[in-house]
């Protein structure tokens, strides 16, 4: 499964940005995606996932970022919004086949290349 997120970029802190993910897989709507970032100097961490159409976000998000999928698209979104500085990181998109673990990084086999947000004060 090949991974392809865009849509990252620089945005006044308050602002929007929209990211995507496609997926190179004809079984995209069996894996479990998920939205993972890195800040500089910081550990990777859990964002948002969707798990039986249920959607699951990390608490300093949560009300701001709102994530989607598409099967017919086989493509992820992630709708970020009231952006702060601290949301500043690598966004990556990732899939997995473990919905039980679905909020830890090493349950997902497979990543997509990693998109950068900036978020200016």
């Amino acid at each position: 499964v090949q991974l392809q997120a865009s849509g990252g970029g620089l945005v006044q802190a308050g602002g929007s940005l929209g990211l995507s993910c496609v997926a190179s897989t004809e079984r995209f709507s069996w894996y479990i995606m998920g939205w993972f970032r890195q800040a500089p100097g910081k550990e990777r961490e859990f964002v948002a996932t969707i798990i039986g159409g249920r959607t699951y976000y990390q608490s300093s998000v949560e009300g701001r970022f709102f994530m989607s999928r598409d099967n017919a698209k086989n493509t992820v979104y992630l709708q970020m919004n009231s952006l702060e500085p601290e949301d500043t990181a690598v966004y990556y998109c990732a899939a997995s086949d473990v919905p039980q673990r679905a909020w830890y990084a090493d349950a997902y086999d497979y990543w997509g290349q990693g998109t950068l947000v900036t978020v200016s004060s």
